[in-house]
């Protein structure tokens, strides 16, 4: 049965850096994949209604909407749900217990029901359709629970629901608690009510007590700790590799064929997700992803994405059996970003290197070991910055020499130098910073157009382009500098669109684009805020977050003429751009109002 809730992006995600899941506000799991984030879905109808598969518990007429929050400062959620005088709570999560220092995250999903008022009426809808919908499907009873069988994996779901009523999707009457786990493979032995709230009760203190060591911004603390705690779930607990969004193939403007698969780890949104939490103090993610990035080094020449098992090929591929999101169609696993060439990737990776190596919080006897990956790194970076390349925005066929990415080629060899100098390699350090001091030239002098009074997207080019306000965070330049205050100018004139940023505005392989991706405005944001625009900084940031769904998440893009949010979701860039921003906002307000002290 299709659920008659209109499909928008007002899902919570859940997860315990295994499973990644979203759950949708009537209660239904409307995206799972396992055994990877990047494996073909059991559930999936967020992108087919029909075909997808979905796990809803429902009322005893059919779906209905509930009240869906997150427990304050975790990931697990809390559905509140309504049918007259009876009243039942649906509590979503995937068990992530403290285990010392290190936790104990299984392949599971736990969903426990129960009644908070009169003798609620409820049936469940369990609708698994593995590989993406391909596989056919038997469901057939055990003792305590149901196999699913079918699909490449083997799925179990336990339950203290009555079996044959969940099988027939008959309602029940819901007189004491019903929990239910959909587990991946064997289990030591069957759950029990006693277990499944012991898991949620440890699960909880587990995500409190991360969230307890944020160290956080004196600006807009509740929306950096959401995006915090959305960041945390895309983080690999196995590889140390960091994922773009948890879904693919939400379109960027609906009615076409900008679907993205964003299940993989892009090194580039990694190191930006890094650095974000080290700003928060949560170290532990880098230190995972730099094993992540040591490990796909070894295996031969970087590229821009790689699968979160360290994959390099991600071929694309269409599947037309689904409908897609909202019927949009186009649905695409894969990324053919793997093997483009994106100059711009060394400087990131060497400033989340150098952060993280430089941080006295972290011990690291591996420094000199680490040196071979910086002078590679710094090689690649000399060798590409005068070669044209996709770009940050991925352009298919329109390669450039991208301004961006000439500063992010000046940003790795000036960054290899100070690391080369920190490890005793002075030759190295001298040699690379006369380098790097010439590639700043070349990006100041043919980055920024007299004639325009802007920074473009190419170097003596003409368009602007929403990246180059990052420049002054990278320390190409100050943001108080009137190149970068003439482009700030310049830009709200030619690439705000109803109080958003838009990436750019000339065309690229797919036409004109039209929706506003969500991380620019926050650039922007953090941008004024350098600049000394620091109350025009927070009316940007007020009226971003403004557009986040009703949980606190962001997707990719949002629509200017009507606030929808658009693209893949949650994404990680996104987050970041919302911590960065807050946390520069907040120490430059406390700066200027003299709020420095202790107890001020």
């Amino acid at each position: 049965m299709t659920s008659p809730i209109a499909q928008r992006l007002d899902h919570g995600a859940i997860g315990n850096g295994r499973v990644l899941a979203l759950v949708r506000p009537d209660s239904a799991v409307d995206w799972l994949c396992l055994p990877q984030w990047d494996s073909p879905s059991v559930f999936g109808s967020l992108l087919d209604q029909e075909r997808g598969g979905t796990w809803r518990i429902d009322g005893p007429h059919g779906p209905q909407r509930g009240d869906l929050a997150y427990a304050r400062n975790t990931n697990v959620l809390v559905g509140t749900f309504h049918d007259g005088d009876a009243a039942w709570e649906v509590v979503d999560f995937a068990p992530r217990i403290p285990h010392g220092l290190d936790v104990h995250a299984p392949y599971e999903l736990v969903r426990l029901v129960r009644p908070l008022r009169g003798a609620p009426r409820i049936r469940v809808h369990f609708d698994p359709r593995p590989d993406y919908g391909r596989a056919p499907v038997s469901l057939l009873p055990h003792d305590g629970g149901i196999d699913v069988l079918g699909g490449p994996q083997r799925l179990r779901l336990f339950t203290n629901a009555p079996v044959p009523f969940v099988l027939a999707g008959q309602p029940f009457v819901l007189q004491d608690p019903v929990w239910m786990v959909l587990s991946l493979g064997e289990r030591d032995r069957p759950p029990d009510l006693a277990g499944v709230q012991r898991q949620l009760e440890q699960t909880l203190a587990g995500w409190r007590a991360w969230v307890r060591s944020c160290a956080l911004p004196p600006f807009r603390q509740q929306h950096v700790l959401r995006s915090a705690l959305c960041l945390k779930l895309h983080a690999h607990l196995d590889t140390g590799a960091i994922i773009a969004a948890t879904t693919t193939s939400l379109p960027e403007a609906m009615g076409t064929q900008r679907t993205w698969d964003y299940r993989y780890c892009w090194l580039r949104d990694a190191a930006f997700v890094v650095e974000s939490l080290r700003r928060l103090s949560h170290l532990a993610e880098g230190e995972a992803f730099l094993r992540f990035l040591r490990d796909v080094a070894e295996s031969g020449p970087l590229q821009p994405v790689y699968g979160l098992d360290g994959r390099r090929e991600l071929h694309e591929q269409f599947l037309p059996h689904l409908a897609g999101y909202r019927g949009n169609g186009h649905v695409r696993i894969g990324n053919a970003a793997w093997h483009q060439q994106q100059n711009d990737l060394m400087g990131e990776l060497l400033l989340s290197l150098e952060s993280l190596l430089s941080d006295p919080r972290l011990v690291h006897d591996e420094g000199p070991a680490v040196m071979p990956l910086i002078e590679r790194l710094v090689r690649e970076a000399i060798a590409a910055a005068p070669t044209p390349d996709t770009g940050i925005w991925e352009y298919r066929t329109m390669l450039k020499n991208h301004t961006f990415s000439r500063a992010m080629c000046w940003a790795a060899i000036e960054r290899g130098a100070r690391l080369a100098r920190r490890f005793g390699r002075s030759d190295l350090a001298d040699t690379w910073s006369a380098i790097a001091a010439r590639e700043r030239d070349e990006v100041l002098n043919r980055g920024y157009s007299q004639s325009l009074g802007f920074f473009t997207q190419a170097l003596d080019g003409q368009n602007p382009d929403a990246s180059n306000l990052l420049l002054p965070s990278i320390g190409l330049l100050d943001a108080r500098d009137v190149r970068f205050t003439n482009t700030l100018r310049a830009y709200e004139e030619r690439l705000v669109e109803r109080g958003f940023m838009l990436r750019y505005k000339n065309a690229d392989d797919f036409g004109e684009t039209t929706s506003a991706f969500t991380i620019c405005s926050f650039w922007w944001a953090e941008a004024l805020a350098l600049s000394g625009r620091l109350d025009d900084a927070v009316a940007v940031f007020d009226r971003m977050v403004a557009h986040c769904n009703p949980l606190g998440l962001f997707s990719e893009d949002v629509e200017p003429t009507t606030g929808e949010l658009l693209g893949n979701f949650p994404q990680a860039y996104t987050h970041v751009g919302l911590i960065n921003a807050a946390t520069t906002i907040g120490n430059l307000l406390a700066a200027r109002d003299g709020v420095v002290r202790a107890w001020a």
